[in-house]
């Protein structure tokens, strides 16, 4: 991966903003990886990978309106970029290419 690489919650951030497209804000992408995970995470924890996720280049924001519903706040929005799905489509390989490479095993199952 050309010294790129991800740890596990920046891949699953990474995913996350990739699937939710123009919804990608960070209180969406915390819900969406609590409910997909069933981990117990803040907002704080994805600010933190969004912040380095933009710094490597693999992802962009940009200030969305503000809005009543949020006490006239704006959200900040990220995209996925070409980076970010390289990055994305390397890590997925690898991962394919390595669990490919496991012996098929059977297992019994214990009554």
């Amino acid at each position: 991966m050309r010294g790129e690489h991800l740890g596990e919650l920046e891949e699953l951030v990474l995913l996350t903003v990739g699937s939710l497209t123009t919804e990608a804000y960070a209180v969406a992408i915390l819900e969406e990886i609590v409910n997909n995970t069933n981990r117990k995470m803040d907002v704080t924890a994805v600010h933190s990978v969004l912040r380095r996720l933009e710094k490597k280049g693999f992802v962009t924001s940009e200030m969305g309106g503000a809005t009543s519903d949020r006490g006239g706040r704006r959200k900040r929005f990220f995209t996925l970029t070409k980076a970010g799905r390289r990055v994305l489509d390397e890590t997925m390989e690898l991962r394919l290419s390595l669990y490919q490479k496991m012996p098929k095993l059977t297992f019994a199952v214990l009554s």
